[in-house]
């Protein structure tokens, strides 16, 4: 069945309020975190750099590469950004396999694309990094496009909403944001876009208010709820 054809059976159930969805990846989709947060840390350390704590390190996932990294080692000069962003993917890329989706993300998106939504994802991953991760045959078929870091600009800049509203013709009042960091929902906002946090991620939901999100999610089977109900 096409998107059209699921969008138009849906319709006739209930009026939808959101056409596209956006997802965040590390954080909101992967369980992700722990792994990010450790490689920043030895690449700092790799370097020579005071190595950053646990929050300290979590607070720049989302962000672009090269900027995280400024933001977490601000003691590393300039000229050792390249060997800093190198050992980071070192160490990122021996650990990637053992990332795996939250608990109940995959009937989600599954059950959000019946309804007939156009789900993507914005991320502050590379472009080689997504693609990575979207090679597992579990997501097959669930998403409909992407932007990442490296090929638009960073969080919170809203030149990856900008760029996937404008690619399915949707209005930004027509768009949601789902995310787990303050920088995804600063985009959104940048972006004149609502959006949902998620508080099982990279940063203390304590910092969400100021975006004003439509719901915060202490899970994905509270996400899911939501969701289901409110989109």
């Amino acid at each position: 069945m096409t998107t059209e054809n699921h969008s138009e059976n849906y319709s006739k159930q209930r009026p939808r309020r959101f056409d596209l969805l956006a997802f965040d990846w590390d954080g909101t989709v992967a369980d992700s975190t722990a792994i990010i947060s450790r490689s920043i840390q030895d690449a700092v350390r790799d370097v020579g750099g005071t190595v950053p704590s646990d929050e300290q390190a979590a607070y720049v996932i989302g962000m672009a590469l090269m900027p995280a990294l400024a933001r977490a080692a601000p003691d590393v000069p300039p000229e050792k950004y390249q060997e800093l962003a190198n050992r980071y993917r070192f160490h990122f890329f021996k650990r990637q396999d053992d990332i795996c989706v939250f608990d109940g993300i995959l009937p989600l998106l599954a059950d959000l694309r019946a309804r007939g939504h156009w789900l993507t994802v914005a991320t502050g991953k590379s472009r080689m990094g997504l693609n990575h991760a979207l090679q597992d045959p579990q997501f097959k078929g669930l998403f409909d496009g992407s932007r990442t870091a490296d090929e638009t600009a960073g969080k919170p800049s809203p030149l990856m909403l900008h760029e996937l509203m404008a690619e399915f013709g949707v209005e930004p009042e027509r768009t949601l944001m789902i995310g787990d960091t303050t920088h995804d929902l600063q985009m959104a906002v940048n972006a004149g876009c609502p959006c949902v946090g998620v508080s099982y991620g990279a940063h203390a939901p304590d910092s969400f208010a100021q975006f004003n999100p439509l719901f915060v999610a202490d899970s994905a089977a509270q996400l899911r709820e939501w969701l289901l109900a409110s989109a």
